[in-house]
């Protein structure tokens, strides 16, 4: 619960219509999100998460898609669904991950859930804007067809 909210302005993380609807029916306001080409939360001037508060999430337990799948990040490619892992001088918890297979296979498990959830949901023009971001420091770790199902 202590991430701290970099991501939020470092990668910009896209969040989809349904989870923004679901946030504003949990009282997230409307202005605490934007668009840039996808919707997104605001930050702060010091660039953490609008909804940071003391380096801690106030919707931890309703968090978008993102953020469930992080430190895993995404980009499309064709019909491909690119998934990378941040190295951990960008993320912390990196470094747990590689330390604990287990845990690496939960979060892996859970980005890969939260990432295709995600992707469904966007439209080509989102997804187009959310591969223009730069987001180095990553290591690609399985590209998955973009129609694909968890299961």
């Amino acid at each position: 619960m202590k991430c701290g909210g970099r991501c939020c302005d470092d990668a910009h993380p896209p969040i989809s219509m349904n989870c923004q609807q679901r946030l504003i029916t949990a009282g997230v306001s409307l202005t605490a999100f934007e668009t840039r080409g996808y919707r997104r939360l605001r930050t702060n001037p010091d660039h953490t998460c609008i909804l940071m508060n003391d380096s801690m999430c106030m919707i931890h337990a309703i968090k978008p898609e993102t953020c469930r799948a992080g430190p895993f990040t995404f980009d499309v490619d064709g019909d491909t669904i690119r998934i990378f892992l941040k190295h951990a001088s960008i993320c912390p918890i990196v470094t747990l991950l590689k330390e604990v297979p287990e845990a690496y296979g939960q979060q892996y498990d859970l980005a890969i859930e939260n990432i295709t959830n995600l992707v469904a949901h966007l439209t080509d023009a989102e997804i187009d804007a959310i591969n223009r971001i730069d987001e180095p420091d990553t290591d690609l770790v399985v590209a998955i067809p973009r129609g694909h199902r968890f299961v």
